[in-house]
């Protein structure tokens, strides 16, 4: 089996920018799982946590899962999201470190960081940011972070290796990193072909 190229890595981005640009403009019927509020009790995010949030932030929910549900993020921390897509789980965040605390959501679809910026207008925190840029390098110092989290996005990162790299390097000696995601429970294709246009769709 031959290893991925640049053209293999250009074609999956080029997919995910197209998909996830839709998605950014019109989550609600996006994936085969629910999203939205619906999506946040279902994969039990408090009632508290949903309560603090003004719908239209809610309805632009589309994890996999609860990275909050693995540990504990605490009031002073400082918190970065990999892939926040519109943000959700980054404004999530913020309410657990409060006015002490900071975070920061990185994604490379500009269209899902105008939403995030949106939502986060429509909330009062002020500390929170957001800015384009990839899991495989992340653009900040050593031991910036006290929690890195991710919801749904590790599977599609091409250099799953590297991204972790740059987690560890990002985060402080005892933080914590914490992922929902999706995993194959088949093995995958032999034919790099299928697996890049699996990839890239």
């Amino acid at each position: 089996m031959r290893a991925m190229g640049v053209k293999d890595r250009k074609k999956i981005e080029e997919g995910l920018r197209k998909k996830y640009a839709q998605v950014a403009n019109t989550p609600e019927g996006s994936f085969q799982y629910p999203t939205g509020e619906a999506g946040l009790k279902g994969q039990n995010y408090g009632s508290e946590i949903i309560k603090n949030l003004p719908q239209d932030v809610l309805a632009s929910y589309c994890g996999v899962g609860n990275p909050f549900s693995i540990g504990l993020v605490n009031e002073g921390e400082s918190l970065l999201d990999i892939g926040c897509g519109a943000g959700v789980d980054t404004l999530i965040a913020a309410t657990m470190v409060g006015k002490e605390g900071w975070v920061v959501g990185i994604d490379i679809i500009p269209e899902m960081l105008k939403r995030a910026h949106e939502n986060l207008r429509k909330t009062t925190f002020d500390n929170v940011g957001f800015q384009e840029a990839s899991g495989e390098k992340i653009p900040f110092t050593e031991a910036s972070f006290d929690v890195v989290i991710s919801n749904g996005v590790f599977n599609l990162i091409p250099d799953k290796l590297n991204a972790l790299k740059e987690v560890f390097r990002v985060l402080k000696t005892s933080g914590r990193l914490m992922i929902a995601d999706q995993i194959l429970t088949i093995e995958p294709s032999d034919d790099i072909e299928s697996q890049i246009d699996n990839w890239a769709g």
